[in-house]
């Protein structure tokens, strides 16, 4: 078994036998301290550690346990602080966040000894705290805005695309333009016929649609079971519908299309999600892309706006598609992990799929575009001209988790780091822009018209972004406020190869 299991198993006696571990120790400490009952722990844990190599590894389990159980009974009397019974589950589920994060997160020596735990809520407020200590060379601020904990059920749920609710995701244009920013073809939404692009002109008979009224919307939009929504079509006709939440499978492939620019064929793609069935992702990967090549694609444009990434293995197998020929048996991306854990360091090189060969390839991005998304933009670059358009640069998400179960918890400390061909990586300030253009919040997926796809469109074409003369677009703050509290995508990348 590798070192991470290990840890795990010994973390489980901790908690079986009711010890008090968390004040200021990491699983490495314990692991190398020999005081006490601690000695006795220490020499079972090395036992098993060293002997479970073969087909008796339950018997060499049983005994240790024996072993272990035994020399519980004998300590039973002692006055040793370390050990007090009684311990509430909910504090050995905050122990265990703590723990763990002070041996597998990827800043672990930034966390003091003092921090304790026991004084916050739940896990989920112990590893918001923790992002606190996660400071890097060249940044004045902690960098993680991720290390999170959920409940095991919802983390299921979300990271196999099950949802439950009204599968519409909204963003205000301007100030009081309120849009359907995309819809979950499953969804009570989808199957209601609500567009990308729609205008919501009210809410529960309420028409205050403003940044100012924020709560409100995210109520009405996400956190009710019905609500009632009045919708402005293109046309400029409206019409009422009530929805009702109800469960759905998620698919992330919003749109595949081919369209012609000039002499050219480009291939758009329009991709949500990193997360969901990986199964169905995967043929969906194959099925776009052999359309691609059958039209005889000259480019391609990977829609990644709203994508906030996921499985890092779906987003290796999209390179694959992307990457052209000379990239094959070349290194894509470069894990790391913490100085306690370079064991687990992996490289992972390119197997090319698919048949087409581009020189090219263009992203629409935005600050949503995060994590996974943003990993497949930076591996690709030693080996082709990527061209980044959108409202604004990526989210910067440069690193990674993978789920810990801890009691009915998942905990995701950030664990590792990533970095392309080149070393390139830690961008926390996000990757920058080719081009500036308006997110087309007016504009179904795949309109000719919408300003971000037009822009790839034009350049295609001409090779310019914009009209001559065209003024740079830049983003309304007050905007950008409003719809980041109304942003609901999930943002990481998860290593599922990792388990605890």
């Amino acid at each position: 078994m590798n070192q991470l299991i290990w840890n795990n198993f010994f973390l489980y006696f901790l908690h079986y036998y009711d010890i008090d571990f968390v004040k200021s120790h990491s699983i490495h400490d314990y692991g190398q301290t020999f005081t006490g009952w601690l000695s006795l722990l220490s020499c079972s844990f090395f036992f098993i550690k060293n002997f479970i190599t073969v087909k008796s590894n339950l018997i060499a389990v049983i005994a240790c346990l024996a072993i272990f159980a035994s020399c519980k009974k004998k300590d039973q009397a002692s006055t040793d602080p370390g050990t007090q019974p009684g311990t509430s589950a909910a504090d050995k589920i905050k122990d265990s966040t703590v723990l763990y994060s002070r041996d597998i997160y990827l800043w672990y020596s930034q966390i003091p000894a003092s921090f304790n735990g026991r004084t916050y809520a739940d896990p989920n407020a112990i590893m918001t705290a923790v992002r606190a200590y996660s400071n890097e060379p060249g940044f004045s601020q902690p960098v993680d805005r991720w290390s999170f904990a959920v409940k095991q059920q919802e983390w299921d749920n979300v990271s196999s695309g099950a949802a439950q609710d009204f599968g519409m995701n909204v963003f205000f244009r301007v100030e009081g333009d309120l849009r359907v920013r995309f819809v979950e073809r499953a969804s009570p939404a989808g199957i209601a016929g609500v567009k990308r692009g729609w205008r919501i002109t009210k809410i529960n008979n309420n028409t205050n649609i403003t940044t100012g009224n924020a709560n409100f919307i995210i109520d009405g939009v996400y956190n009710s079971t019905a609500s009632s929504f009045t919708f402005e079509k293109p046309d400029g006709s409206t019409t009422d519908i009530t929805l009702n939440a109800a469960a759905y499978q998620e698919h992330p492939v919003f749109l595949d299309s081919v369209y012609t620019a000039g002499t050219k064929k480009i291939g758009y793609i329009v991709f949500n999600s990193f997360l969901g069935d990986t199964t169905e992702i995967n043929n969906e990967f194959q099925r776009v892309f052999s359309k691609f090549a059958a039209a005889n694609v000259d480019e391609v444009a990977v829609d990644l706006r709203y994508n906030g990434g996921g499985y890092v293995s779906l987003q290796q197998k999209f390179a694959n598609y992307l990457v052209n020929s000379s990239a094959n048996g070349q290194l894509m991306m470069k894990e790391q992990f913490n100085d306690r854990y370079t064991q687990f360091n992996e490289s992972t090189n390119f197997q090319k799929l698919g048949s087409l060969n581009l020189s090219r390839v263009f992203f629409i991005v935005s600050s949503n575009t995060a994590s996974a998304s943003e990993l497949l933009i930076n591996n690709l670059k030693p080996f082709m001209n990527v061209v980044l358009v959108g409202p604004s640069k990526t989210y910067g998400k440069p690193v990674g988790f993978f789920p810990i179960p801890v009691g009915d918890w998942y905990i995701f400390p950030v664990s590792f780091r990533s970095t392309n061909k080149n070393g390139e990586g830690n961008y926390f300030d996000g990757l920058a822009l080719n081009n500036t253009v308006a997110d087309g919040l007016d504009k179904n997926w795949g309109d000719v018209n919408e300003s971000a796809f037009a822009s790839v469109i034009r350049y295609v074409s001409t090779g310019a972004f914009r009209l001559p003369l065209a003024p740079a677009y830049t983003e309304n703050p007050q905007i950008s406020s409003g719809n980041r509290e109304l942003d609901r995508t999930f943002k990481g990348m998860i290593d599922t190869k990792r388990k605890f």
